[in-house]
């Protein structure tokens, strides 16, 4: 990935925000039959041999650097690996779409307000309204543009643990732009992975033998775990922290507020539900606000 221009970095984020979009509603749709902590520790586990082939030779190179800068990868694969997406499927399973979907909507937020507490990153006047806008237009997509949908939401204790997921995403893309320059992407990528596997590994063992919430062995349960680990983690990975390498974090976290949009459009693609107004509407804000913060960012 050579090219430098703002252009290719927004087509990387806005593909990793597609697979990840696939991910949420993946994750509600097996929460059933797929326990969370499996799910997440597989996904890992499964990413890291797909990026082994590509990654261990880089990671070899810089063995060096890699145990020179631990703590920062611990923390990185703690709260990007191992809790962000392990705290989505635990979240999905009390929680609806439209919930998890509004409440991670907050990331652009979140990520501004950590860079701000950590680093004291400046906020533009055309960023701040650039989020705002996104958000107004998520707003308008999960809510359907009807206010009486906003009175009759009930949050549950699942939108609390999907905060908490977003919250711990937002450090790790604020900690992953300030990376030392030394740390190859792919190498890098392969150790976060591998960490968080072994982060993830004793509550994994809790949930099968305590819990009594084994992974199956399906098809279903297969075809989820290469999913989730080959697009929504290996590729939008690779993508999304080449998105943060090139336009900084405050951008780049812009781009999940593209989540909901497409959602929707997957959901008129492959479910055959119906394409409305709101939609368009909520399409429009959201693109709206990623051009107005994107530009904002591009001339400081």
């Amino acid at each position: 990935m050579p090219s430098k221009s703002p252009a290719w970095a927004y087509l990387l984020l806005s593909v990793a925000v597609l697979m990840w979009s696939g991910n949420f509603i993946l994750g509600r749709a097996v929460h059933a039959e797929i326990p969370p902590i499996g799910l997440a520790f597989w996904r890992w586990v499964v990413a890291a041999a797909l990026l082994a082939p590509f990654a261990v030779p880089a990671a070899f190179r810089q063995r060096a650097a890699l145990l020179a800068n631990w703590r920062l990868l611990l923390v990185l694969a703690l709260f990007g690996v191992a809790a962000f997406n392990t705290l989505v499927y635990v979240g999905l399973q009390t929680t609806t779409a439209v919930n998890g979907a509004l409440v991670n909507a907050t990331m652009p937020a979140l990520i501004v307000i950590t860079g701000l507490l950590l680093f004291r990153d400046a906020v533009g006047p055309a960023q701040a309204v650039g989020i705002a806008l996104s958000f107004t237009g998520v707003a308008t997509i999960i809510f359907r543009a009807d206010l009486a949908l906003v009175r009759t939401l009930q949050f549950t204790a699942g939108d609390l643990v999907v905060l908490a997921a977003t919250a711990c995403y937002a450090v790790y893309v604020v900690l992953w732009a300030r990376r030392p320059a030394a740390l190859d992407p792919y190498g890098t990528l392969l150790v976060l992975f591998l960490a968080g596997a072994a982060i993830l590994a004793p509550f994994y063992a809790w949930e099968s033998l305590v819990a009594g919430r084994a992974m199956p062995l399906t098809w279903t349960a297969a075809g989820a775990v290469f999913y989730v680990a080959a697009g929504a983690s290996v590729l939008a990975w690779i993508c999304y922290n080449r998105g943060i390498e090139l336009v900084g974090p405050g951008q780049a976290g812009m781009f999940i507020n593209l989540n909901p949009v497409f959602a929707s459009i997957l959901a008129v693609i492959l479910l055959g539900e119906p394409f409305r107004g709101y939609h368009a509407a909520g399409m429009a804000l959201v693109f709206a606000g990623i051009w107005l913060a994107t530009r904002a960012g591009g001339r400081r």
